[in-house]
């Protein structure tokens, strides 16, 4: 009964007026993000019109994941000028945090699950610096419009998707010490289960304050203090984050980083992201292999992929980290020449076994400490009729962040993506936690283009260290393989523990299991949740979306 009460509503949101104007395509992880994303293309919105409304709409629809108490990266093409760029909405560590923040009392690292829920973990939340920005710049609709769909779904109710019924039975022991959770997702003193509705009049109230007010309201005057408090009386973990800090937040232009893939161009987001540097890595290493040739059922392709990414995730560990505040040595970790040598190790018929950081052009000695991270972020992607692309990827980082509410939206606990030991042999790590800075990040929305600069391919993931190789992979499978957007995502997925290779359970990769095996590598189950969304030009022309069919997410076109 659940099931059909969570279908009928999703029939009921998606019946819609075809009196459109304007549209074009949208893709994310849930239904009612994908209808308000293109609601605003119907009313001859741009494409990031579009994408901050999904964002907006994911604040309450799909809380685990991402929203406004988080941060974000957005990729954005200029249909017009043909020209790509970056936004960095990256959540800051607050002034009163040090490199001792996640030590405990004798200066040993505190376990994650301690580290996470509380005070400490809430980093400045970036999402809505980085969507005054790009309204700014890119925006057509007037700014009250974007928030819209998101206040009639939290005002009205929404059904809870499945989704977000695991997530809040998951949530159900941690959260006797979180009543304000309590108050708005539990029914009767009970998680709410799947097609039961969920309504959040605190959250609506602010929207409608964000959208009349203006950006402001969010980084002064009574949110500013509802975060703070938030923050300081954590029932885990207070510490202070301050209206000051919330005050010198801002969104940053940064340089999209770019590399080419046989003869694609692709594109993506820097640091404080590894996820472009990375994702290039793995591709420039893979390039001098005949992939295509090889195939999607060959273990030997899977192999060669895999001890790609094992070399680029070591490098990613010993260099990457936020620019800002530390030398990342982006043009030398995707020098071509730098990745031709560091591919040659790569044998076809067996595994390395150890994989250890390269010394890239202009890089510095650096010491490598293996972070954790967890899923729970979110994708999404719009184009509008003008041929503009937006790309962006959201986050609250762990299921539900923080476990923190202000005005009904759950605060990030991005912070514990900094690695928690500040030196290793008593040099200091490139992520350790210094005020002001931005944790490394793995998310990695990107844009694909090809021999004539036309953009062909867009896709972005959720799903913590994970994103990286999810968008590797997906690139692969369409330029390599001939795959369509939906079939490159929904590929079974591969990557790696501190044993060896991990293969997504239930995939045809099971099949090339003896192969991996044969060729030295350790297997085991891979367990992280995944979930990507893309869009591909046809080739007459017109996009066409896809969403991850692990995720209950949509694609829409028109």
């Amino acid at each position: 009964m659940r099931a059909r009460r969570w279908l009928l509503a999703l029939l009921a949101l998606l019946a819609f007026s075809a009196q459109a104007l304007a549209a074009g395509t949208v893709s994310s992880a849930d239904p009612r993000a994908s209808e308000a994303g293109m609601a605003m293309l119907r009313k001859g919105g741009s494409a990031t019109d579009a994408a901050l409304a999904m964002m907006l709409a994911l604040t309450v629809v799909e809380p685990q994941s991402s929203g406004i108490g988080g941060g974000g990266f957005l990729v954005h093409h200029d249909g017009r000028r043909n020209l790509v760029s970056t936004i960095d909405g990256r959540e800051t560590a607050p002034r009163s945090a040090s490199p001792a923040l996640f030590l405990d009392a004798e200066g040993q690292p505190l376990p994650f699950g301690r580290a996470v829920p509380g005070g400490k973990s809430v980093g400045v939340p970036g999402n809505v610096a980085l969507m005054k920005k790009a309204h700014r710049r890119w925006g057509k609709l007037p700014w009250a419009e974007l928030f819209t769909p998101a206040i009639r779904l939290a005002r009205d109710g929404f059904a809870v998707s499945p989704p977000l019924a695991k997530a809040l039975a998951s949530a159900a022991p941690l959260w006797a010490d979180f009543p304000q959770a309590r108050a708005i997702y539990w029914i009767d003193g009970h998680p709410a289960a799947e097609g039961e509705t969920i309504r959040n009049p605190a959250l609506a109230a602010f929207l409608e304050t964000l959208a009349r007010s203006g950006p402001d309201a969010f980084y002064k005057g009574d949110n500013a203090a509802a975060i703070s408090a938030a923050v300081a009386s954590a029932p885990h973990n207070p510490t202070r984050l301050t209206p000051a800090d919330l005050a010198a937040y801002r969104a940053k232009d940064r340089p999209a980083v770019c590399g080419h893939y046989r003869a694609y161009k692709v594109c993506g987001m820097g640091p404080p992201s590894s996820g472009a540097t990375t994702v290039l890595q793995i591709l420039g290493m893979l390039e001098r292999f005949d992939m295509k040739a090889l195939g999607a059922n060959n273990p030997e392709s899977w192999h060669l992929i895999g001890e790609a990414m094992m070399l680029a995730y070591a490098d990613r560990a010993a260099y990457l980290g936020d620019s800002d505040t530390v030398h990342v040595p982006v043009a030398g970790l995707i020098d071509p020449a730098y990745l031709r040598r560091r591919s040659m190790g790569i044998q076809p018929d067996m595994a390395l076994g150890a994989y250890e950081p390269g010394v890239p052009p202009g890089a510095r000695p650096r010491t490598v400490v293996k972070a954790a991270e967890v899923p729970g972020t979110s994708h999404f992607i719009a184009i509008d009729d003008s041929g503009n692309i937006a790309s962006l990827t959201s986050t609250v980082e762990g299921p539900f962040g923080s476990q923190l509410i202000a005005n009904g939206y759950f605060l990030n606990n991005e912070l514990t993506d900094f690695d928690f030991a500040p030196e290793k042999n008593g040099s200091p790590v490139a992520n350790r936690v210094e005020p002001g800075k931005r944790p490394r990040s793995s998310m990695a929305p990107t844009i694909v283009y090809d021999a004539h600069g036309k953009p062909v391919f867009v896709v972005g993931a959720a799903g913590g260290a994970t994103i990286i190789m999810q968008v590797a992979k997906a690139l692969i499978a369409h330029l390599d393989w001939g795959m369509n957007a939906r079939d490159s995502i929904a590929l079974g997925q591969i990557f790696f523990d501190r044993d060896g290779l991990t293969l997504e359970p239930g995939t045809a990769l099971e099949a090339i299991r003896p192969g991996l095996e044969a060729r030295g590598h350790p297997i085991a189950p891979l367990t992280a949740r995944l979930k990507a969304n893309a869009a591909e030009r046809l080739p007459d022309g017109r996009w066409q979306g896809a969403a991850d069919p692990r995720s209950v997410g949509m694609a829409l076109t028109e």
